[in-house]
């Protein structure tokens, strides 16, 4: 039943994933445009260059507001991870399990 779970989690997550994946690329394009506008906004000179750069700077973040559904799809993401290490997880205490009882090593200590 856990394993049935499992799947049927990652299964969501992954079609989640993918039906924001547009957004999701909007929304790392807008902050790095951001990001480099800020770096830029720090190192100008002039208040001309500021205010240009401020500009850049607010409309990255304008972009990154309005791609608010692309944070479903991160979370999905971080769903689909945490799901991905438990069924390794799982499978390896299975598979550890498995190689203890049927290990010729192991009948001795039966």
């Amino acid at each position: 039943m856990k394993t049935f779970l499992l799947l049927l989690l990652g299964v969501t997550a992954v079609i989640l994933v993918l039906a924001n994946l547009g957004p999701m690329i909007l929304l790392a394009v807008s902050l790095v445009v951001s990001y480099y506008a800020v770096k830029k906004f720090v190192l100008a000179d002039t208040i001309g260059q500021k205010a240009l750069w401020a500009i850049a700077i607010l409309i990255g973040l304008s972009i990154s507001l309005t791609n608010l559904p692309a944070l479903i799809g991160v979370a999905a993401f971080v769903v689909l991870y945490y799901t991905y290490k438990v069924w390794k997880k799982d499978r390896h205490e299975t598979s550890s399990l498995d190689d203890g009882l049927f290990n010729e090593n192991a009948k001795g200590s039966w």
